[in-house]
């Protein structure tokens, strides 16, 4: 009798590598593990040879890279959608992509579980469960760091020393360091000095994708994009898909120290956490979509847009990707997006992303109605009436005070 499949959402770390001969000693199970590929680079060298070491049967490594970019990313940068005003959901947007690759790759491979190592304190256990419980409602779920009368380890000692017992040696050592979430939108660090708010990030140590803006050169570079309905097709005059385009910026960004984020952020499970976030191309995309957005958007849909952008950001922080709400606010930005075409242009220098200018077939800025001659639309005696009127009930309030204070 063949035993049961369990996929393991595999990174390669030294967590959901002991997890591999975990899940054989203590369920029995057939372990298939499963690589999401969201552009994490050099990570993803020597997986196949370790999982295979580490007793796994299968190791799969899927690339989804520009399905990450077109279907998760863009929604999101269309939205205007950033957490708490500072984090770009990095993390957050990888999250349900990764989600429904694994239930593909359980489904294909008739596994009864999936397995992943998130933390019982942090949010990714939610994201990917309510993924997974959205997309495969009869597939269980093992989370082994909220079983704690089977998952005893608590320490990276201890779980190198259980990989040692098992016949895995492998090139981890006990030396602490920062925990990171890496793709191709950005970086996450948390731990060490990080972990007291009132340290001083050591930016020196902690940086990967650039550097800090006192390193950055003291020239700044002029770059040009084009949008078509929200979504950029070319970076200095040359054509390329999303994926290209935020890899480029990504570069740009690191070398002229943009997008590098402190925040100390509320998670969804009560509490709140301290990490620096670099997304040096994502910041660069945001504000280049913005720009443009000023010139498109009449101010009606700009407000509700803001809103719907908060919101839709929560949901994605939260992990409710695959929600009719989550669908009916992406409805509606898509909406707002048919006519953010154009190009803009801004200078990167030190941190900073200057606008440099910006144009759109389909902008309502008018030169005439805006200067300070007067053009043909607008009549400066109409804005007499205009002005009684929106200060009608500012008026009618402050002469009934008057009234009453008259009577005391």
């Amino acid at each position: 009798m063949s035993k049961e499949k369990v996929v393991l959402a595999y990174s390669g770390g030294l967590d959901t590598t002991a997890i591999i001969p975990w899940l054989k000693e203590n369920f029995d199970y057939e372990v298939i593990c499963c690589c999401i590929d969201c552009g994490q680079g050099e990570e993803l060298d020597g997986l196949e040879e370790r999982a295979k070491l580490s007793g796994a049967s299968k190791l799969y490594i899927e690339n989804i890279i520009d399905e990450f970019c077109d279907d998760y990313i863009m929604p999101c940068v269309k939205a205007g959608a950033v957490y708490e005003n500072k984090y770009l959901l990095g993390t957050s947007m990888a999250r349900p992509v990764i989600a429904k690759k694994l239930v593909e790759i359980a489904r294909k491979e008739g596994a009864t579980a999936i397995c992943h190592g998130a933390t019982g304190k942090g949010n990714d256990q939610i994201r990917f469960e309510l993924g997974i419980k959205a997309l495969a409602p009869d597939i269980k779920i093992i989370a082994p760091w909220r079983m704690t009368d089977v998952w005893t380890m608590q320490s990276r000692e201890e779980e190198i020393e259980y990989c040692k017992q098992h016949g895995i040696d492998l090139p981890f050592d006990a030396k602490h360091s920062y925990s990171r979430d890496r793709n191709l939108w950005h970086i996450s660090h948390e731990g060490l000095e990080l972990e007291d708010p009132a340290n001083e990030p050591n930016y020196d140590d902690l940086l990967v994708l650039g550097v800090t803006p006192e390193k950055a050169p003291d020239e700044g570079e002029y770059v040009t994009m084009t949008f078509e309905a929200g979504v950029p097709k070319s970076l200095n005059g040359k054509e390329m898909k999303v994926s290209e385009i935020i890899t480029e910026l990504n570069a740009l960004g690191g070398k002229h120290g943009i997008g590098i984020v402190d925040i100390v952020e509320n998670r969804v499970v009560g509490m709140k956490s301290r990490g620096v976030y670099e997304t040096p191309g994502g910041t660069i995309l945001m504000e280049a979509h913005e720009q443009l957005e000023e010139l498109v958007l009449d101010r009606a849909t700009y407000e509700v847009k803001k809103d719907l952008g908060n919101k839709f950001a929560q949901i994605v922080y939260e992990g409710k990707w695959f929600t009719p709400l989550r669908e009916a606010i992406q409805a509606f930005i898509d909406v707002t997006q048919k006519y953010v075409t154009g190009e803009v242009k801004f200078k990167l220098y030190k941190g900073n992303i200057i606008k440099a200018g910006e144009t759109s077939p389909y902008s309502l800025y008018s030169e005439s109605l805006a200067s300070f001659t007067t053009g043909e639309l607008y009549d400066h005696h109409d804005a007499e009436g205009f002005i009684n009127l929106f200060g009608l009930p500012l008026k009618v309030r402050a002469m009934k005070m008057q009234e009453i204070k008259g009577q005391k």
